[in-house]
């Protein structure tokens, strides 16, 4: 799916944002609205990776939370509860999935830039279980965490400390 022009139109808005920054690698979901963003907002090629896709949301895609949970209210509740081992829509794939995947990813990106920074753009629940679990909370607050569309949250690193939460959603 292309990016709207509302989308577009945020990812200027972010490459204004990160305009000074000098960035070792770009990363981002193959999926064209993520990898059109980073494109935009980075001015740069962009190396796609699987792993950043967004979580298959199996028999809940394409629909709208109020939809889904009016179908089978119970299925939601499991998942809310713990959505580290329940499938989202019963089907798709656990948050635990998703982390072990992010998990990966994030292994192999600090083995190649142990220093550096990295710009990397995904999803809204791939983001908000990354964050979750980069920072030690249990996968069930995952959706405590909002993610704005093209804002800018920067994660620190340090090897002694692991990784710290910097700046959410900014604009400007």
């Amino acid at each position: 799916m292309e990016l709207t022009e509302t989308g577009r139109n945020q990812a200027l808005k972010l490459a204004a944002l990160i305009k000074n920054t000098e960035f070792d690698a770009i990363y981002s979901s193959p999926l064209t609205r993520a990898k059109t963003t980073a494109e935009t907002a980075s001015g740069r090629q962009v190396q796609t990776d699987q792993r950043l896709t967004e979580l298959d949301f199996g028999a809940w895609e394409g629909k709208t939370r109020s939809a889904f949970i009016k179908e089978d209210p119970g299925l939601w509740e499991s998942w809310n509860e713990n959505p580290e081992v329940n499938r989202a829509g019963g089907n798709g794939e656990s948050g635990g999935e998703l982390v072990k995947r992010l998990d990966d990813f994030m292994d192999e990106i600090l083995k190649k830039h142990e220093t550096g920074t990295i710009l990397i753009v995904a999803h809204n629940g791939v983001n908000r279980f990354l964050i979750a679990s980069l920072l030690g909370m249990p996968l069930r607050n995952y959706r405590k965490i909002v993610q704005e569309n093209s804002s800018l949250t920067v994660l620190g690193y340090d090897k002694e400390e692991g990784f710290s939460l910097m700046k959410l959603n900014c604009r400007g």
